[in-house]
């Protein structure tokens, strides 16, 4: 039997993976809190978020890395792949390949993702879609 906790993070990777922001309702509480400057406070927000996300990344594809489950909380480490062909945050579309990566925090309460926390790795995908120049190491100089 799987635990109720992990079903609510497989259930973000279903929505992710599917592409379908309605299935939110069946993880995403309606007073969700959401620690994202890209994303507001509830769940309707949340529907609102993933349906421009996957509108920026059509073809975009999750991975669960890692899944810790301690009481209320649920830690996940993912990694998101996709083609970058349509506006994502503000960026018309480069149809530059994409990788993120991220650590999800959500706090669980009545069977439902309640509280949300994330680090994404946003300069870096930023870099690869030609939003910001890459910050490589200086070249040595003859």
């Amino acid at each position: 039997m799987t635990a109720p906790e992990r079903q609510l993070a497989d259930l973000f990777v279903e929505m992710t993976n599917t592409h379908d922001p309605d299935l939110v309702d069946r993880f995403v509480a309606e007073d969700y809190l959401n620690h994202n400057d890209f994303v507001a406070d509830g769940r309707e927000a949340n529907r609102q978020f993933w349906a421009a996300f996957f509108a920026g990344l059509p073809d975009v594809h999750v991975t669960m890395e890692d899944l810790i489950i301690s009481g209320d909380r649920v830690v996940g480490r993912f990694v998101y792949r996709g083609t970058h062909t349509g506006d994502l945050l503000g960026i018309p579309a480069s149809g530059k390949p994409v990788e993120m990566r991220s650590i999800d925090i959500w706090r669980v309460r009545d069977g439902m993702f309640v509280e949300h926390w994330d680090e994404l790795n946003l300069m870096q995908m930023f870099q690869q879609i030609g939003a910001l120049p890459s910050l490589g190491a200086p070249q040595a100089r003859a």
